[in-house]
């Protein structure tokens, strides 16, 4: 009988801060590490090459989805594990993630929660906790949809999706620079979806900021997380609100030319 393997899939781009943390929590236990990197300039190659030969580089960036498309092209095993360089399995999920593995039930995929450090500080409410990410999921059945951005895996009907105990730990911003860099590709990616598809207008972009706020800091009782919950509900109102605005701002421009 073949084998039951778990390999990890990762997309990255100047990850040399996160993905060797991210890399140790894995390297003993699954099969195979495959890496698709979308230009990086800095040494994330070089770590990469300490745990795995299957590092490809595909500059020509096309969308979040599609990008994970094509590192799953390159796998082999047959259980996907899919990370992000700036997350790290936990020794419980590692356990529960194996013991799902080897049922080896190929009409269920399963998701993790995540649980996220932002700022320095673990995010309890706000809407980020609990944060359940399909992750695991076999191979040949399934894989992520072509979204720009926010892309998920496409689970095909009547397939199970389980939970699995144990948290993936998150380690997103440290720092507002970080946060920056780290949005502005969304947001470009969020409003290249929807150009041209999309209506939207300035009170929009006010309106879905200010709820966003709302929404984040007292339905989702982002208090209390203290100032970072207050810090977050701000610059998540700013990331709504620059997004409509930029649609709106993408149509104006192309009406007045």
């Amino acid at each position: 009988m073949k084998k039951t393997t778990i390999g990890v899939l990762m997309i990255v781009k100047n990850e040399q801060v996160h993905l060797e943390n991210c890399l140790e929590s894995v390297k003993d236990w699954v099969d195979e590490i495959v890496i698709v990197d979308s230009g990086s300039t800095d040494n994330t190659a070089e770590i990469a090459a300490k745990y795995t030969d299957k590092f490809y580089v595909h500059s020509k960036w096309p969308g979040f989805g599609k990008q994970r498309q094509i590192a799953q092209s390159y796998m082999q095993s047959t259980w996907v594990l899919a990370l992000d360089a700036d997350e790290v399995v936990t020794e419980q999920l590692k356990e529960t993630i194996l013991n799902a593995v080897k049922e080896n039930n190929q009409a269920c995929c399963y998701k993790i929660n995540r649980l996220s450090k932002a700022f320095g500080s673990y995010i309890k409410h706000s809407g980020w906790s609990p944060d359940w990410v399909l992750r695991l999921y076999p191979r040949t059945e399934m894989q992520y949809n072509d979204s720009l951005v926010h892309e998920q895996v496409d689970v095909p009907k009547g397939y199970i999706i389980n939970k699995l105990e144990g948290n993936l730990l998150h380690f997103t911003f440290d720092n507002l620079s970080q946060y920056t860099q780290k949005t502005s590709l969304y947001i470009s990616s969020w409003v290249d979806q929807r150009e041209g598809r999309k209506k939207a207008s300035f009170s929009q972009a006010i309106s879905h900021g200010f709820f966003r706020f709302i929404k984040m800091y007292f339905i989702q009782k982002g208090f209390l997380d203290g100032r970072h919950g207050l810090l977050l509900a701000i610059l998540s109102a700013n990331v709504v609100f620059t997004r409509y605005a930029d649609l709106w701002l993408r149509d104006y421009v192309k009406k007045n030319k």
